[in-house]
């Protein structure tokens, strides 16, 4: 009997390493998230969020986590495909031009009814396909190649070649204009945790980075309980209307308040005597309100563990000014 055959060396993504980068950079760097933030959520699509429902981020995760992918190549898979489909959905909804005539109506119905069929069919190598580009973006890799994205699409009883497995990256890439690139949840926590160790956060950075990125996950997988929560604290009320949960949509995609709702739970979870000054800090640095970053960090707990006490706790405690040098955002 032959050995074993050993396992292919695997790349591992390091730790982020706080502390290393100047103030002016990581200034210039949080306004350009943020004006690209406020970029996406302006031109934000009615269909946003529809592809991140539970099942596809797990399943996303599963794979990615088989493929022994970094946390940066799942969340970039994800919005990958997200936009993608996003652009497919918007083709079949794309209103008929005025003065058609009936019978060319007619020929668009059937050329829309066959695009949703090829869309439902192709949805499972699409996402495959997302997260091979993924895993292509980041600097520690594992490049997931034709042969292995393969070898699981036979084991779900598909049978395509690689040429349709090259052909369906290249559909995404011409779909997005190659622009696939994006800055995802995870860039924004990382950077505002640089942002809160250089003015001084209390809590060090590796644990805080490290709950961070629990958190995170979860409110990929939690994302519907957690922002219906959030919106009927927003408003109070059990039973917002169509038009607030319409509203609502650019809260829900809103990555900065993400960012600075995660980093605020991980910091009153792994210790409560500093949240309050974490709070404050991240209000300073990105101009969103205590109110809203303790309203978000409320509606996370409330689907972890059931707690109104992050709340509690900073209705309870005096919140001094914060410190003068802060980094703001302009």
């Amino acid at each position: 009997m032959g050995s074993p055959a050993r396992a292919a060396p695997r790349f591992r993504a390091s730790e982020p390493l706080f502390g290393e980068v100047a103030p002016e950079v990581i200034e210039e760097t949080l306004i350009r998230l943020a004006t690209e933030n406020e970029r996406y959520l302006g031109e934000l699509s009615g269909q946003a969020g529809r592809f991140k429902e539970v099942q596809i981020v797990e399943f996303i995760f599963l794979l990615s986590e088989k493929w022994h992918l970094d946390q940066s190549a799942r969340y970039q898979a994800v919005e990958i495909l997200e936009r993608f489909m996003i652009k497919q959905v918007e083709q079949i909804c794309k209103p008929s031009r005025e003065g058609r005539k009936s019978s060319e109506q007619e020929e668009q119905g059937k050329g829309w009814s066959s695009l949703k069929d090829q869309i439902y069919d192709t949805f499972v190598l699409r996402l495959v396909s997302c997260i091979q580009l993924a895993s292509k973006l980041s600097l520690h890799y594992n490049i997931v190649n034709s042969d292995t994205a393969l070898k699981f699409l036979q084991s779900l009883k598909y049978s395509y070649t690689k040429q349709e497995l090259l052909e369906s990256e290249l559909a995404i890439l011409k779909a997005l204009h190659f622009q696939i690139n994006v800055s995802t949840p995870l860039a924004y926590v990382e950077l505002l945790l640089e942002v809160l160790g250089h003015n001084g956060c209390l809590l060090p950075a590796k644990p805080l980075h490290e709950m961070c990125m629990h958190l995170l996950d979860f409110s990929y997988l939690a994302r519907d309980a957690i922002y219906d929560t959030l919106l009927k604290i927003a408003i109070e009320n059990s039973t917002p209307s169509k038009l607030q949960i319409a509203k609502f949509l650019t809260v829900k995609e809103d990555f900065m308040l993400l960012a600075v709702g995660i980093i605020s739970t991980s910091a009153f979870i792994l210790n409560p005597k500093h949240w309050n000054q974490v709070v404050e800090h991240l209000n300073c640095i990105t101009g969103i309100s205590s109110q809203s970053i303790l309203e978000f960090s409320y509606a996370v707990l409330k689907h972890i563990i059931g707690s109104t006490t992050p709340k509690q706790h900073y209705r309870n405690s005096g919140t001094g000014a914060p410190e003068d040098r802060i980094i703001p955002l302009k």
